[in-house]
């Protein structure tokens, strides 16, 4: 099969030629028709979970994944041969992933069906962000017109965040660059918009003099962030800032259990979400999308493998 894999700590990714994987047991080999890049995907890339997590080389890298079941382990029974899944690659080591055109997982966690409605190419660009998107809103918890601030809020957890928070009621501040990026966060619903490039603490005190009851970091310097809140305000944080940083932080960790994704797939698939995909690239063409990302970009890139 082909994938993107990298042979050692910070080896360039390239395409590969490497075996077919088989299922074990409990596990499904899927055909992969659709994936995305995510910012776990650069830092495997760039060699910085060394030491953090065990490497199997190659590493195929690719967190998210959508296709359909090919074979069934021993023991596998949620799914059947043809199904359309989706989801996010969660083994404890790094070695398989979903830029390639086959993946063995296993059959319980971080994976579901594809429901009528939504296509491979979202549902690959979306498990993820989307998880990560549904956990922060779950955990700020936002009360109908209450201000949320979202830091980073153009990139592909960012857009799918302040969309859940939108609907949940909140009355979000968004951070985006003007032009392009502000264009892009006010399409998704934003009626308040502060660039972050300027002073981003002087917007915000002029929209909420005495600070905001919560924050959603998920780019942005996290102590800026923490000082706008107002008295007894939370900050949830995908990036680590957490309780010990802050005793208004909160940690979230995107976790794709089967029923984060059949909520989020669902969301997607009635029009209530949008999968906020700029652009598609060929399975060759990840190299050039990982760089891409790391150049900085909006919402989600997507891969079609």
């Amino acid at each position: 099969m082909r994938a993107i894999a990298v042979s050692d700590y910070g080896t360039p990714p390239s395409l590969t030629e490497l075996p077919k994987p088989e299922p074990g047991p409990g596990e499904v080999l899927i055909h992969v028709r659709a994936s995305s890049i995510n910012g776990f995907d650069g830092a495997v890339a760039a060699g910085m979970l060394k030491g953090m997590m065990e490497h199997r080389f190659p590493v195929v890298l690719g967190k998210d994944f959508a296709g359909i079941v090919e074979a069934l382990g021993d023991g596998a029974s949620r799914f059947v041969v043809g199904d359309e899944v989706f989801g996010v690659v969660m083994k404890p080591y790094l070695g398989d992933g979903g830029l390639g055109e086959y993946l063995v997982v296993g059959e319980q966690y971080g994976i579901t069906r594809v429901p009528k409605g939504l296509n491979l190419p979202d549902a690959g660009a979306l498990g993820l962000a989307g998880s990560a998107a549904r956990d922060s809103v779950d955990a700020v918890a936002p009360a109908a017109g209450e201000l949320v601030l979202i830091s980073g809020a153009t990139g592909g957890v960012g857009a799918l965040t302040l969309q859940y928070a939108l609907a949940a009621g909140a009355d979000v501040i968004a951070t985006a660059r003007p032009g392009v990026d502000e264009e892009f966060v006010r399409d998704l619903g934003a009626t308040r918009v502060v660039d972050y490039s300027g002073d981003l603490a002087a917007q915000v005190r002029a929209i909420a003099p005495d600070g905001v009851p919560a924050v959603v970091h998920l780019a942005g310097d996290a102590a800026q962030l923490a000082g706008l809140l107002a008295p007894g305000g939370r900050i949830v944080s995908t990036l680590g800032f957490g309780p010990d940083q802050h005793p208004a932080a909160i940690a979230v960790m995107a976790s794709p259990e089967a029923a984060t994704l059949d909520r989020i797939a669902a969301d997607a698939a009635s029009g209530a979400l949008r999968v906020p995909i700029m652009r598609t690239y060929p399975l060759e063409a990840t190299p050039q999308a990982l760089a891409d990302f790391g150049a900085g970009t909006l919402g989600k890139l997507a891969v079609s493998v």
